[in-house]
C-alpha cells in the first residue's frame, strides 16, 4: 500500500465526512489510491494532492474550461480518459463547495455501463 501524503489525508477526512453520508457511497482503495465507490465502481479518488472525479466527457471538459482549479486527471503521472478530471484546492474544506460535482459524478457512474 502506498502511504498517502499529509495533504491527501486531509482531503480524505473532508471527503469522508461529506461523501460517506450519501446513499450507496463507500470508501476504499484502488491501485494504491484512496477512493470512493458507488455500486462497486470508483467515482472519485484522492491523488496528486487533489481529487480525481469521473464525469461525462462533456461535463469534464466544461469544468476544465470554466474553473481554473480543474485540470485533466493524471494519476501517478499517467494520462487518464476524458471522463476524469482533477479538482485542486489548497484548503481541504473547499471540497465541500464541490458537493454538486460529486453528486453528478455519482449519478453518472451509477448510470454507466461496465
Amino acid at each position: 500500500m502506498v502511504i498517502p501524503n499529509p495533504i491527501d489525508l486531509s482531503h480524505k477526512r473532508v471527503l469522508d465526512a461529506m461523501l460517506l453520508k450519501l446513499s450507496g457511497v463507500e470508501a476504499g482503495e484502488m491501485t494504491g489510491l484512496l477512493a470512493y465507490f458507488v455500486g462497486k465502481k470508483m467515482f472519485a479518488c484522492v491523488c496528486n494532492g487533489g481529487v480525481g472525479v469521473r464525469l461525462s466527457a462533456a461535463a469534464a471538459a466544461n469544468l476544465q474550461f470554466s474553473k481554473d482549479n480543474v485540470v485533466p486527471f493524471e494519476p501517478k503521472g499517467r494520462k487518464s480518459t476524458r471522463e476524469w478530471i482533477q479538482i485542486n484546492h489548497e484548503n481541504s474544506a473547499d471540497y465541500e463547495k464541490d458537493l454538486e460535482i460529486f453528486q453528478s459524478s455519482i449519478a453518472f457512474v451509477r448510470a454507466a455501463k461496465g
